[in-house]
């Protein structure tokens, strides 16, 4: 089915005079399509390390595989595959993995509500999504505090009305103040109804990916997400080569309503991978063939991608430490195996691990945002928001990442070199001794000629100093409240709403609170 007769297929489910009246009052916020790069990828590894690297990750699957734990039914399906089964312990012929893995898509379509805002993930796409899982919010006024689900609500507030942001993430932070058991079902309503942007799934338990399939299809339409991939969620590997049965579980309930899953080994270097770059490259190749590998066993076809969260670790503290030279090695060298598997590249981030949005959190974040642009990530998790190693969902910073995220855009659309581009006519026309300012080209292209910030001051010296002599935390904190007071939710039809609000409230019934 085309993208157009699924619009068209869902407007008649969904129907009714009083969503298409919702639709035409609706505020619509400026959004930037996903990019798609004009530039080249840098690639830090020739053939020959390739090779090696690649050689080894085989070696490391054949002979000290992988342990997938408390989960009697994937021993199964890999000792039908062909692979060596010693307890939990899985120990994967060589060649088999890579396989399995070439039925996984290069390339997928994840469809958002908003078909204007469905995005394509592969190729030489980048996808921005912002921060995901810390359990601490920040914020000038109250500091640093556990998450709430009202923060949760203004995160994915301020994700649908960032024009550079593609997709409202996940758990952009994690509301405390809602039960364990059953926070998930409120996290999902709101990216369904505060945003018509791309969201992702819960994998906390398999039961909970469940009901992300369900809520999705009371969205979408049970036949819409049988047919389409409307969920991108994220499974981390426990590194090293551990496949838990809670991970693995949300992955076979993705796989299986081929919904997509990034497979993603997570790594500390130094803690849970080799000091060395191509040492950590190795287990990182070998996690994400073996976690793609199996999720072909449950469904062939099904969308996947690689991911590799990868950070170093200081030698003195033990902390982990992000936008490092060895960092961003193993970004390009990952993003060059990614390529040469066939399969979509998830990586970098505004990472830093600043407890402030200052100047370390700025170098941090600048140098992992350009390595992924470089390294050809197609899937960037954590591009804006991410404060003190993840621990933290900063709302500054959150603004402050996504207005940088413009300079990506670009930076990946290369240099124009049309007639327009070339500039020649402009330079006829000044001539020597000239300026530029008022020529008939500069007039032309003075629109669209630099990207501009939407939030960094430019203004002189004393026009700075009599407006409060503000720095950049305190512009982006005014431009957070500016943001949220003008937010208005996307139009969604009524009776979608209410089959959302009734699902949630039946589930919550259902069980008691647990908070552990």
């Amino acid at each position: 089915m085309t993208q157009e007769a699924g619009a068209v297929r869902r407007g008649r489910r969904s129907g009714g005079g009083a969503a298409r009246r919702a639709e035409r009052t609706a505020t619509r916020s400026e959004f930037s399509r996903f990019i798609t790069r004009n530039v080249p990828d840098f690639e830090i590894l020739n053939t020959e390390a390739l090779e090696i690297i690649e050689a080894n990750a085989e070696t490391v699957l054949q002979e000290v595989g992988v342990n997938f734990v408390d989960n009697p039914a994937a021993l199964a399906l890999w000792k039908d595959a062909g692979a060596d089964i010693d307890g939990e312990r899985v120990r994967i012929p060589r060649g088999l993995a890579r396989q399995l893995c070439a039925t996984a898509p290069s390339t997928f379509t994840q469809h958002a509500r908003n078909p204007e805002r469905n995005v394509e993930i592969g190729g030489r796409n980048l996808v921005l999504a912002p921060v995901y899982g810390p359990p601490f919010v920040r914020d000038q006024a109250g500091g640093r505090r556990y998450a709430t689900i009202e923060d949760f609500r203004n995160f994915v507030k301020l994700g649908q009305m960032s024009k550079w942001l593609h997709h409202s993430g996940g758990t952009v932070c994690e509301p405390t103040d809602v039960a364990v058991n059953k926070r998930h079902l409120d996290m999902l309503q709101a990216h369904m109804t505060l945003s018509d942007k791309p969201y992702m799934g819960s994998v906390t338990l398999p039961e909970r990916a469940e009901d992300s399939i369900e809520m999705s299809r009371i969205l979408f339409g049970s036949d819409f997400v049988d047919q389409h991939t409307v969920m991108t969620s994220l499974v981390n590997i426990n590194s090293p080569l551990t496949f838990d049965s809670v991970m693995m579980g949300a992955l076979e309930a993705y796989a299986r309503a081929n919904q997509a899953a990034i497979i993603s080994p997570f790594i500390v270097g130094g803690a849970m991978a080799p000091v060395t770059v191509a040492g950590t490259l190795t287990q990182v190749l070998a996690e994400v063939m073996a976690g793609v590998a199996y999720s072909q066993l449950i469904r062939k076809g099904a969308p996947v991608v690689f991911g590799a969260f990868v950070t170093s670790i200081d030698m003195n503290s033990g902390a982990p430490t992000f936008g490092t030279p060895e960092a961003a090695q193993i970004t390009l060298g990952a993003g060059q195996l990614a390529r040469r598997l066939g399969l979509p590249y998830r990586s970098a981030g505004s990472f830093c691990g600043s407890k402030l949005p200052d100047a370390q959190a700025a170098y941090e974040t600048a140098n992992s945002l350009n390595i992924g642009l470089l390294s050809g990530v197609n899937f960037m998790l954590h591009a804006c928001g991410w404060l003190e190693g993840g621990l933290v969902s900063c709302y500054e910073k959150y603004v402050m990442d996504a207005d940088q995220l413009g300079v990506l855009h670009k930076l990946a659309a290369g240099v124009d070199i049309s007639a327009n581009g070339q500039g020649m006519d402009a330079i006829r026309e000044v001539g020597p001794g000239g300026h530029f300012l008022g020529c008939a080209h500069t007039q032309d292209n003075y629109k669209d000629a630099f990207w501009r910030s939407g939030l960094l001051d430019y203004k002189p010296f004393e026009t700075w100093e009599e407006e409060g002599a503000r720095d950049t935390a305190t512009l982006a904190a005014q431009k957070v409240q500016k943001m949220l007071g003008e937010y208005q939710a996307p139009a969604i039809d009524p009776g979608i709403a209410e089959a959302l609000d009734d699902y949630v409230a039946r589930k919550k019934a259902a069980v008691p609170d647990a908070f552990v």
